[in-house]
């Protein structure tokens, strides 16, 4: 290699890698052609050097329909929907022939029209017209780019390329550190909790029972004001159906496992246990119905990485990026667009995990201001939830706090307190379990009429409570009316075919 061209290979090299942070690709068995890439950069994504002497336009011309078949794989492999590659030859001389043709316009090959290839041809002589051509490209003079001297030393040329080299090793090895912080022991670890925790529901009685998921710690808001701190977490092991275990399970192993390399096992931990609470704890201010489900801490991995984006940006985009963006976009639309989905969960981890990330930032990265006023801001963001939802719970959960005390006034017989426990929820809209604990308190205290009114309510609200349709038979034949009495038992019978209904029911056919 010529001395001078050797020194230009090497400078803008070490240029390209060092200043503009384009990364290595490729470097051939003789270290003439470089090949480097800087996805991000909108312009010149790919950029390939080439020192070689050049001597015929027509080698020129194979070449560049061979760098064009080079790019347009690269371009596949990492899914751009167009690229430009900025071909670079540097030679002592131009070709002996016309080649002017071959660079004025850039080449795009018939059969693959996303990739372009523009060509510069760098000689010494040439050097501030190939400046100004390459400045388009970097949106700057190329300040470096001198006549070598004519006596350069050749081990100046070998301290630059080794200076190249161990910055493009280097470079490599940060960003793979970057991954490579913990091992994903914590995601297994979950990930076979909740495998456990859903077996254990079955075996309970189903996971898909309100009662069982009740039981074994499933947020649910009357029990949460009634001082079960826990159900913040516990909710986070527990699944509703093998479909909500089976795909936040694949979800844990995919986006778990990527937040604990990156973020490294304690910082990860922090992150999905925090993502989890403030899950649990938007949809305790927002949502009266009984959820569980790891969904809100996987969301918290998604914020998780949202803040690794802003950190690292070009790193994120280049490795993860948008497909993170759009998983996240479709699974938030898919969330209000679903009944059922608890979306306040996952909006809460998502915002959990971003603002925890924000605490404990990345490995070997400290800002103890920003992270103490993201700590202090979390804190007090926090400390409101918990005020406004222990405060002002919504109606439903006023209701079903007030169904559990009259369950505990039954047990103890003291029916007037159920009554005056459950009245002001005596309204449209009510539950039926609420209009059938009224009817009973009722029946108790000899107050017939009203019972028959809840219980008819009930029945409006619940077209399958046999056991309203039980009592009212009860009371219908109490009357003497056993045409009603035998209506209500038939529906009560339909519904739930038990021994009791149906001796009743018998007795009375008996009796006609």
């Amino acid at each position: 290699m010529h001395s001078k061209e050797a020194y230009l290979f090497w400078s803008l090299a070490n240029h390209l890698l060092h200043k503009e942070e384009y990364r290595f690709i490729q470097l051939s068995e003789k270290q003439d052609e470089l090949w480097i890439e800087k996805l991000e950069n909108k312009q010149t994504k790919i950029i390939r050097l080439l020192r070689k002497d050049l001597d015929w336009s027509n080698w020129l011309q194979r070449d560049i329909e061979s760098v064009a078949f080079n790019g347009e794989r690269i371009r596949k492999q990492v899914r751009h929907r167009e690229m430009t590659v900025l071909n670079i030859y540097i030679s002592p001389f131009v070709p002996v022939d016309d080649y002017e043709d071959k660079l004025n316009k850039p080449f795009q090959h018939s059969k693959m029209e996303k990739t372009t290839v523009e060509s510069v041809i760098m000689t010494v002589d040439r050097l501030e017209e190939v400046a100004k051509q390459l400045q388009r490209h970097f949106m700057k003079p190329l300040l470096f780019l001198e006549e070598p001297s004519d006596d350069i030393d050749e081990q100046v040329i070998e301290n630059l390329k080794k200076q190249t080299l161990w910055l493009a090793a280097n470079k490599a090895k940060e960003e793979t550190e970057v991954f490579n912080q913990g091992k994903p022991i914590f995601t297994y670890l979950f990930i076979v909790l909740q495998v456990l925790a859903f077996l254990w529901l079955e075996w309970k009685g189903g996971s898909t029972n309100t009662s069982v998921l009740i039981e074994s710690g499933a947020k649910y808001n009357p029990l949460i004001l009634a001082g079960e701190w826990w159900r913040f977490f516990t909710p986070i092991i527990l699944h509703i159906g093998f479909l909500h275990l089976l795909m936040n399970t694949l979800a844990l192993f995919y986006l778990g496992s990527a937040v604990e390399r990156i973020m490294g096992n304690t910082r990860f931990i922090v992150i999905y246990l925090l993502s989890g609470f403030m899950g649990s704890l938007l949809s305790f201010i927002t949502s009266p119905n009984v959820s569980a489900g790891a969904s809100g801490a996987i969301f918290g991995c998604f914020g998780a990485l949202l803040f690794f984006g802003i950190l690292k940006p070009k790193l994120f985009f280049r490795t993860m990026g948008m497909n993170i963006i759009v998983v996240l976009v479709f699974n938030l639309a898919l969330g209000f667009m679903i009944p059922g989905i608890d979306n306040a969960g996952h909006i809460g981890g998502l915002i959990g995990g971003f603002l925890a990330t924000g605490i404990v930032l990345l490995p070997k990265k400290r800002n103890r201001i920003a992270q103490l006023l993201i700590a202090c801001f979390t804190a007090l963001l926090i400390s409101g939830g918990l005020y406004y939802g222990f405060h002002f719970p919504n109606d439903q959960t006023q209701e079903e706090m007030a169904l559990i005390e009259a369950q505990t006034y039954l047990e103890k017989e003291n029916y007037s307190m159920m009554i005056k426990e459950l009245t002001p929820f005596d309204k449209e809209g009510a539950t039926a379990q609420t209009y059938f604990l009224l009817s009973y308190a009722e029946i108790q205290l000899g107050e017939t009429e009203k019972a028959k009114r809840h219980l008819h309510l009930a029945i409006e609200v619940n077209e399958q409570f046999h056991e309203a349709y039980y009592n009212l038979s009860l009371l219908y034949l109490r009357e003497g009316n056993t045409d009603e009495a035998k209506k209500y038992l038939d529906q009560a019978v339909e519904l739930h075919d038990s021994e009791d209904y149906r001796q009743l029911l018998d007795n009375l056919n008996e009796n006609k």
